[in-house]
């Protein structure tokens, strides 16, 4: 089945690794070079940090085992972190960027050692891409045929979704504010390294926006992708035990998915032992149902 081989723990954990190395070299530049565009870059890669530090939290939560007070278990905590990450990191993050920005339109001030701050930017850069090309290669596993905008709006892993995101956000992010630094070291115009930090900060929050749209959907009670649907439906209609499938809702539950069905069995003399082989059957073929709930329609 497609979309459930990608491993989103080894995407959040390459990101880690690559941001905190970033955010690093790139504070030392900052304060060395007084680049506003620097700077915004490394509150950017502290952010990110965190955006996956509260991914991993919301991994492990996702993982308790239901209970009385949680029948369906703790899978949609996950949606809730990365809600999180979104609004609070990321524009966070390209609020600060902004208001970086603008305090250097106003109060401009010369860059020192500009060579250091391109040097690092160009290892954020090489860094960050081994970064997204890791993230790609597990978006990748999930998408199957589709393109990364289908996938990027009906993807239900929102972790992946986050990590994909910020990946994306951080590279551009890096190659704009090398061009900042660039054009002020080429003109000497200060206003660039300032522009460079706005735009930043403009694009931090047009990601964070479009990863909440989407994570906001999840939250609310989203089911399965619609060609996981397609599957689950196709797979009930071709059971010999069903007649006519009436209903299916589906509803993503972090890594888990709830199944309902109601259908119009074939004529059989145990009703229930066809609806338990049809479930075992569908549990099976599709590994992330860990709950479903058959109702039948025949009449008696």
């Amino acid at each position: 089945m497609s979309g459930h081989a990608a491993n989103p723990v080894k995407a959040i954990f390459l990101a880690l690794g690559a941001n905190f190395a970033i955010f690093v070299a790139k504070l030392f530049a900052a304060f060395v070079t007084g680049s506003g565009a620097m700077m915004a870059e490394a509150v950017h890669s502290l952010a990110d940090c965190g955006n996956q530090g509260l991914l991993l939290l919301g991994i492990r939560q996702a993982k308790r085992p239901p209970s009385d007070e949680f029948p369906l278990g703790w899978g949609r905590a996950l949606y809730f972190w990365s809600f999180l990450v979104a609004i609070l990191l990321f524009s966070v993050g390209g609020m600060f960027s902004i208001y970086e920005g603008v305090h250097k339109l106003t109060n401009p001030e010369p860059l020192k050692w500009p060579w250091l701050a391109l040097g690092v930017l160009m290892f954020g850069i090489v860094v960050e891409g081994i970064s997204m090309r890791g993230c790609l290669q597990e978006v990748n596993k999930a998408r199957g045929t589709q393109d990364l905008w289908t996938w990027f709006r009906e993807t239900r892993s929102s972790e992946l979704l986050v990590i994909f995101g910020e990946d994306l956000a951080a590279l551009v992010g890096l190659c704009l504010a090398a061009l900042a630094v660039g054009a002020t070291m080429l003109t000497g115009n200060l206003m660039f390294d300032a522009a460079g930090t706005i735009a930043i900060g403009a694009l931090l929050i047009v990601v964070a926006v479009l990863v909440a749209i989407e994570v906001k959907a999840l939250l609310i009670g989203q089911g399965v992708e619609p060609r996981r649907r397609d599957e689950l439906l196709a797979f009930l209609k071709a059971r010999p035990e069903v007649a006519e499938v009436l209903n299916l809702i589906t509803l993503q539950m972090g890594a888990d998915v709830m199944v309902a069905v109601k259908a119009r069995m074939q004529p059989t003399a145990s009703l229930i032992d066809a609806i338990n082989t049809v479930e075992a059957a569908m549990k099976a073929e599709f590994g992330d149902v860990r709950w479903s709930f058959f109702e039948p329609d025949n009449a008696d």
